[in-house]
């Protein structure tokens, strides 16, 4: 099932107050940063980095998205992705080696296989072949979980009475959740079934049922994801996710970091759905591939 606009999810919805003040999450958010998921391996049980370090990976990373990164130039790009939050060297913090767990074996096996029909078959033959962000269907800086991307790390949240929508600006997905209480269901979608529960002032999002289609660094269909959002200063929330798929991973594993406010709009990410065009000029570039191959 395809999200909405967030014009449509709010004429899904109760207009009455919302059963927590909204202001605590009021305005954009931007989560953008260079903190990347998992610590580099160069950094064993560093946590933080020296500034001088810190400042030296900073413009090798900038140097190397500059010369690799083929979506768009460093013009678009977000200024929080030239830094890492608070020179951490991991957005994981359990484990504490800022590392996923390992695989399962039979996760090991999938990887393997993945990996083959890879090698097997570098050129797409047809549009299933291409990821979802390709074909416009989901783009993992919306999530569920949210990650940071390069562009587009922006965040909006409105709240009725009993529904509050995450509305991001990359792919400009609205994800709709329910705060009454009612039970999951059973219809399995690209960003998962989500209900929603205060915890104190911290917004708890649950989210099962992902689409068979959609994958997480390696997750399947067994996939359960809690989410946190935390108002802890004027400008700042706090985001943690919990990732638990034991199909996939030897343990669950916890992955932190800032929102922060900005003075600014969303503006629409004109990604179409199933992105027509570009599907159609990369497989005929896919088939030209294969004419010129000896």
């Amino acid at each position: 099932m395809r999200t909405v606009s967030v014009i449509a999810a709010l004429a899904l919805v109760s207009a009455a107050p919302a059963s927590k003040p909204p202001d605590t999450f009021a305005g954009v958010w931007n989560y953008a940063t260079m903190t990347p998921l998992e610590r580099p391996r160069e950094f064993a049980e560093k946590e933080t980095l020296a500034p001088e370090d810190a400042a030296r990976y900073e413009r090798q990373v900038i140097e190397r998205q500059a010369n690799t990164n083929a979506t768009a130039g460093p013009d678009w790009w977000d200024t929080g992705t030239r830094h890492l939050t608070n020179r951490r060297t991991s957005l994981i913090v359990d484990p504490p080696n800022g590392r996923m767990p390992s695989f399962t074996p039979e996760a090991q096996r999938r990887a393997a296989e993945r990996a083959d029909a890879r090698r097997q078959h570098p050129i797409a033959e047809g549009p299933e072949d291409l990821g979802l962000n390709e074909r416009c269907l989901q783009w993992a800086v919306a999530g569920p979980p949210m990650m940071p991307g390069v562009y587009n790390n922006n965040v909006q949240f409105f709240f009725t009475n009993d529904t509050v929508v995450i509305f991001n600006e990359m792919i400009h997905d609205a994800r709709i959740v329910p705060l009454d209480g009612r039970p999951h269901g059973a219809m399995r979608r690209w960003m998962g079934d989500s209900r929603g529960r205060w915890e104190g002032a911290t917004l708890v999002v649950d989210t099962v049922n992902f689409s068979d289609r959609v994958s997480f660094r390696g997750s399947d269909q067994q996939l359960h994801l809690v989410e946190r959002f935390t108002r802890i200063d004027a400008d700042t929330l706090d985001y943690q996710f919990v990732v638990d798929d034991p199909s996939v991973w030897t343990s669950t594993w916890t992955a932190r970091f800032p929102m922060h406010r900005i003075n600014d709009r969303i503006y629409e990410y004109a990604c179409h759905e199933g992105n027509f065009r570009s599907m159609q000029g990369m497989l005929l570039g896919a088939r030209a591939q294969e004419r010129e191959r000896p």
